[in-house]
């Protein structure tokens, strides 16, 4: 599997790697998916403190006992969950960072996180703070380097203007090109590295995602969409998949060094997986796709 820098980190990520979340609760799966992806050339893992309560980041420990050095870690950080409810309430300040840090190291079972992940953030926090944070983890050797996971423009901008980030955790696919046009030329202009999530847009572009379409996705409606799975079957043919295909768009910009697409079977992550054996897109290939979809924008919330 092709690998790519890391933003400027010594970081050496598989293009594509795997969001963790989808792997259920149930520690033997859970395994048993992380090991099959590891052996077959995965390394990019991502997971995060908020998910299953914690509960995710167990399960990731259990699959890289033994195996850590295979592995780039990915975490995340902010929500601070409540016990007793679902979701958690927004804390990037320094103090909760230092001290959930630990928490996600004993879960993880190791004493040192690869990447480490602001798991959202608004422009109204301290900012400052929560670099000094990761700054300090950084310097007592806890993580590596760090990154944001976000999509507000206005918030990674500040980041990058601010501190030593390595990569933007970014929702890119055909469906959500809202950050061609503000982050990714950034990003890539500042040497710092995307890692792409929802490549697939929640399933409506697999060749089993017809269903998925009636609830609409962003700002499409239901018969857009399927004039879109149309446009994209008849593009992919029947060398490869239509999530596939989706997949190579989201790695066919320059600033994207990863994927990370979700699987909860076997056949899912074989799916992805063979997606390093296909070739990338060519620039027309790129322009052709695009036609398909717009270039829709962020609402004024995210700006």
């Amino acid at each position: 599997m092709k690998k790519n820098r890391l933003g400027s980190s010594d970081l050496l990520v598989g293009e594509i790697g795997l969001g963790c979340m989808s792997v259920g609760t149930e520690e033997q799966q859970g395994v048993y998916l992380i090991h099959e992806a590891l052996d077959r050339g995965v390394n990019l893992l991502d997971t995060a403190d908020l998910y299953q309560h914690g509960r995710n980041e167990e399960i990731v420990g259990a699959a890289i006992r033994g195996r850590r050095q295979d592995v780039v870690l990915a975490t995340k950080v902010g929500n601070r969950r409540i016990p007793g409810q679902d979701g958690g309430r927004w804390d990037p300040s320094k103090e909760y960072i230092l001290s959930a840090v630990k928490e996600s190291l004993r879960r993880l079972g190791t004493d040192y996180i690869d990447l480490y992940q602001l798991h959202g953030g608004t422009i109204d926090d301290p900012i400052d703070e929560t670099i000094e944070a990761f700054e300090q983890l950084k310097r007592e050797g806890v993580i590596r380097y760090y990154g944001i996971s976000s999509i507000r423009p206005h918030v990674i901008r500040e980041y990058v203007e601010r501190s030593n980030i390595v990569s933007v955790m970014n929702q890119y696919s055909l469906l959500d090109r809202r950050a061609e046009e503000e982050v990714l030329s950034l990003l890539q202009e500042r040497g710092i590295s995307v890692i792409a999530r929802g490549p697939v847009a929640s399933g409506v572009l697999t060749d089993e995602g017809e269903g998925k379409v009636a609830k609409g996705y962003l700002d499409y409606e239901g018969a857009e969409l399927l004039d879109i799975r149309k446009q994209l079957k008849a593009f992919t043919g029947t060398e490869r998949s239509m999530g596939q295909t989706a997949i190579r768009y989201s790695l066919s910009h320059p600033a994207v060094a990863a994927v990370i697409p979700g699987a909860s079977s076997l056949g899912q992550l074989e799916h992805n997986i063979a997606v390093a054996s296909i070739p990338p897109l060519s620039r027309q290939e790129r322009e052709a796709l695009q036609q398909m979809s717009r270039a829709n924008r962020y609402d004024a919330q995210y700006r």
